[in-house]
């Protein structure tokens, strides 16, 4: 049986989709068999099948990048080896290593005075059973194999449903999972996204999405229906601050690496920068000397990604387009007059009124929204009157501020004096909260989330029940016993 569904990722006929539903149905049922014929996976049998998906990358590491480069029509190699296959081995490899110390079984205290007639109480981990994934364009690997390793770790099964955006990389992603993974253990579907609408429905023991906020509440939606939990990678507009004390060049450079990363197109990547109000004009011409710096030129350049297609190049210009309609200044790193290619240059947009377009949605592009402050508090209450954050910046040596950043915010995670590193540890969790998401992947906590925590009690032989009048037919001063155990210490 083929591990891969393709129906055409254009606009599917009636039948293809009426197909890869039967084909993804069938293909969840023999995993689900699979898994309650063989539900006590060694840790040894969970370091073999990461192996496997390990060896995957190793073999077609050269053909996945081929395809991430067509996808982008440019985005380079070395970048996609780095991003993509080099962050998913590093997933792959942390659970496989660390897995010894996250299985074993946990001894918990039996309540009194259970613990001292020989009771035994322990939670044990099992795996959940099948577990969906629902891949994104702008990392089409990595947000498919780092929560697998996680998926796997647990000693579960996985069916994949890469991005539609990024069809040769997912075309590839099948094919190299048809080679070296027993499709009962893992397996890709694609399709377009109505066959995405369809995985989200399913039956699954646990789905992961990646993705928008909008598409996350459908597949939310979809996933309730069948009581399906759900760990969902989602976004927002993800704030950076400088501080009042600091290296301010410095954080300049840092930022706009960031920034330019993947295009800026990155669910961690920063949308709208805070500096204090006298700093501004130092801040802007920072900025833009440093991506002129890394990125000399925009067009043509292999060290830049583009904008993965015409429709989100589009959207991005029309956010920054709806801000100059509306007098915005809106600052280019670049002057150039015609961009062929998609590769945008870096666009600064000062000070817009909370109702433009660029305001209301997350921008996934090198576009940065700056604002000016005069008190700390002014931000903190501009960033919590939004929806959560997936992550949050603040880039200072004022250790009181930083301190009260922290502790008055709310994101999903946090990186200080730079942006997006928090995001690589993978012995830490990686997600979101509120609107940016809910659930996590990336170390322990990433094996926990896939695990059911099962306690198990196991009762003395001695049953004292009776001697203490706790059985039918109560005494008389049962219910003044009872009554009298209600003590405030």
């Amino acid at each position: 049986m083929s591990a891969s569904v393709s129906p055409s990722l254009t606009e599917p006929s009636a039948t293809s989709s009426v197909d890869a539903n039967s084909a993804l149905s069938a293909l969840l049922h023999r995993q689900q068999q699979a898994h309650l014929a063989h539900m006590q996976i060694s840790v040894n049998e969970r370091r073999e099948r990461l192996q496997q998906v390990i060896a995957l990358l190793v073999e077609g590491h050269q053909s996945l990048a081929a395809a991430m480069e067509a996808d982008f029509d440019g985005r380079s190699k070395g970048f996609s080896l780095m991003n993509d296959v080099l962050g998913s081995m590093a997933s792959l490899k942390h659970v496989r290593d660390n897995l010894i110390h996250w299985v074993p079984e946990q001894s918990r205290t039996p309540f009194a005075p259970y613990d001292q007639l020989g009771a035994d109480a322990k939670v044990i981990y099992q795996p959940k059973g099948v577990v969906g994934i629902m891949g994104t364009w702008n990392a089409p690997v990595f947000t498919l194999l780092s929560p697998l390793a996680c998926v796997l770790g647990a000693g579960n099964r996985a069916i994949l449903k890469p991005s539609e955006l990024a069809p040769r990389t997912a075309e590839t992603l099948a094919e190299l999972f048809a080679r070296f993974v027993d499709p009962a253990l893992v397996a890709v579907i694609n399709g377009d996204a109505r066959v995405g609408a369809q995985f989200a429905a399913q039956p699954f023991d646990h789905l992961v999405f990646t993705g928008s906020t909008a598409v996350g509440r459908k597949v939310m939606a979809a996933a309730s229906a069948n009581l399906t939990p759900v760990t969902l990678e989602l976004g927002g507009k993800s704030p950076a601050i400088i501080g009042s004390q600091g290296d301010l060049d410095e954080y300049c450079r840092r930022l706009v690496l960031a920034k330019a990363t993947n295009g800026g197109q990155l669910c961690i990547s920063p949308d709208i920068l805070y500096v204090p109000e006298d700093n501004l004009a130092t801040v802007i011409d920072s900025l833009c000397h440093y991506f002129r710096q890394y990125y000399p030129t925009v067009t043509g350049n292999t060290d830049y990604v583009p904008i993965i297609n015409q429709h989100h190049y589009e959207r991005i210009c029309g956010l920054v387009d709806d801000a100059k309609k509306r007098g915005v200044t809106v600052i280019s790193s670049h002057d150039v007059l015609a961009i062929p290619d998609r590769r945008l240059p870096l666009q600064l947009v000062i000070c817009p009124d909370d109702d433009a377009a660029i305001m209301q949605e997350e921008i996934f592009g090198p576009v940065l929204i700056i604002r000016t402050y005069q008190q700390i508090d002014a931000v903190i209450a501009d960033i919590n009157r939004r929806s959560n954050p997936l992550a949050l910046y603040y880039l200072g040596t004022d250790v009181a501020e930083q301190q009260q950043v922290l502790n008055q915010t709310r994101s999903g995670g946090v990186t200080i004096n730079d942006a997006l590193m928090h995001a690589a540890m993978h012995d830490a969790p990686f997600g979101g909260t509120g609107a940016s998401g809910m659930g996590h992947y990336h170390g322990r906590e990433g094996f926990l989330q896939f695990s059911h925590a099962k306690t198990v009690f196991t009762v003395p032989a001695h049953d004292p029940r009776a001697e203490w009048g706790m059985l039918p037919p109560f005494y008389d001063g049962f219910d003044a016993m009872m009554a009298s155990q209600v003590v405030p210490d």
